[in-house]
């Protein structure tokens, strides 16, 4: 079993290369939560992957916390191709205070 956990580092050089994909869910989510890719590109380069998903199809994929500009919490699901080194956005929402505890840990 091949598991393999994303660095953030890549996919922060995936943004600053413009190696980025955006899925239509990620494009669609944005919009409805009034986020832009600027803000969730920063939210990227100021914090830290929460949860791995080495087992997703067909790349590895991550959860991560980041804050906007304003200090708003958010969450992004990237995958990562090591081959080429783009980075691809799967979703992006606000976290619910009910289901996170401190954005990072999920509520039971």
């Amino acid at each position: 079993m091949d598991t393999k956990i994303i660095d953030i580092k890549n996919i922060i050089e995936a943004i600053q290369s413009n190696r980025v994909r955006i899925s239509d869910h990620a494009d669609e989510e944005t919009e409805a939560d009034q986020l832009t890719f600027d803000e969730i590109y920063f939210s990227v380069f100021h914090d830290e992957i929460i949860e791995d998903y080495p087992e997703d199809k067909p790349y590895p994929s991550c959860l991560i916390f980041g804050k906007t500009f304003r200090g708003d919490p958010v969450h992004s699901v990237w995958a990562y191709n090591e081959q080429n080194g783009w980075a691809v956005i799967i979703t992006v929402y606000r976290p619910d205070a009910k289901l996170w505890i401190n954005w990072r840990e999920r509520r039971v």
